[in-house]
């Protein structure tokens, strides 16, 4: 007997973890350009606590008629192919499926997402493990795209260095000429520092650039210097530009070409990806408690 549906995680009505339903979803071909991949691993990340609160429902991003489904990244098995799709059935592969008005998301069984936005994962490298790189390492990566290559000795802080988008920030940055010292909490100094990266706890202003993985807003514009450049990771909230900073804020998307070599990376072990804990898909809603509570170093996963 074959099976005609799946199961996933959605909200209807988004408040908060106790919101979350596990629902039966019929099952899609893909169509052309397209792949179905059976789900081993979707990583927790804050955006979904954030749709599954209702905050981009408020914010006017989120307009579905029935549900709303949660997860960005995921990691598992192509199970079937559309036309001019040149994976085969059973390759191990990585990817991000992005945007937040949509009614499926990568906490499920299965997936059907476009084959240029998701990655082969390495021999090396285990589907829990290469879930947790998609959306973090693409946001560091297109982080640095805003940024550029640095001047000449160019100071860079990245807050949130000890956290997923910014250690690959801290890693990542370097190879682009800047100096990078990592803004974290004291114990997570040897965890940065192993990063290639200079340490502190306690940042003063005047850095030639800010990479704000940390979320702090207005507070790490504060650190930059007259004139300098201001990158954050909340693209509904950036803070107003003064001092002449140049502020933007990265909005990750997919790019399955740049995925293949974040993975390569993760898999040689050149970028630390982190996993704290595997749920199954059941148990969503505790990884959404789990998570807001902060302090994690890793990522919770979801398994079937």
């Amino acid at each position: 007997m074959s099976v005609t549906t799946f199961r996933a995680a959605v909200v209807r009505t988004p408040d908060g973890p106790d919101s979350i339903e596990i629902i039966d979803v019929a099952l899609t071909e893909p169509g052309p350009g397209q792949v179905r991949v059976k789900v081993a691993a979707a990583t927790v990340n804050p955006v979904d606590l954030g749709v599954a609160g209702g905050v981009f429902h408020d914010l006017g991003l989120v307009d579905q008629p029935n549900w709303t489904g949660l997860g960005w990244d995921f990691a598992g098995t192509v199970e079937a192919v559309g036309p001019g799709v040149d994976l085969a059935v059973g390759t191990r592969v990585a990817g991000v499926v992005a945007g937040f008005d949509r009614d499926y998301g990568t906490y499920a069984e299965q997936l059907v997402a476009s084959a240029a936005d998701v990655a082969v994962v390495p021999d090396e490298l285990d589907l829990i493990t290469a879930s947790t790189v998609p959306l973090n390492g693409l946001a560091a990566a297109q982080i640095l795209d805003l940024l550029g290559d640095a001047p000449a000795g160019d100071r860079l802080l990245v807050t949130g260095a000890a956290g997923a988008v910014g250690g690959y920030l801290a890693v990542l940055a370097q190879e682009r000429g800047w100096k990078v010292t990592g803004l974290a909490r004291e114990h997570d100094e040897e965890f940065v520092r192993g990063l290639g990266a200079a340490f502190t706890a306690e940042a003063e202003p005047g850095w030639d650039a800010v990479a704000d993985a940390g979320a702090m807003q207005q507070a790490a514009l504060a650190l930059v210097r007259d004139g300098g450049q201001f990158v954050g990771v909340q693209p509904s909230a950036e803070p107003p530009v003064e001092r002449g900073i140049t502020v933007s804020a990265v909005v990750a998307h997919p790019d399955g070409t740049r995925l293949a070599d974040l993975l390569a990376r993760a898999a040689s072990g050149q970028l630390p990806a982190r996993v704290h804990a595997v749920l199954p898909l059941d148990q969503v809603a505790d990884a959404h408690r789990a998570l807001a509570k902060g302090g994690v170093r890793g990522r919770y996963v979801l398994g079937p």
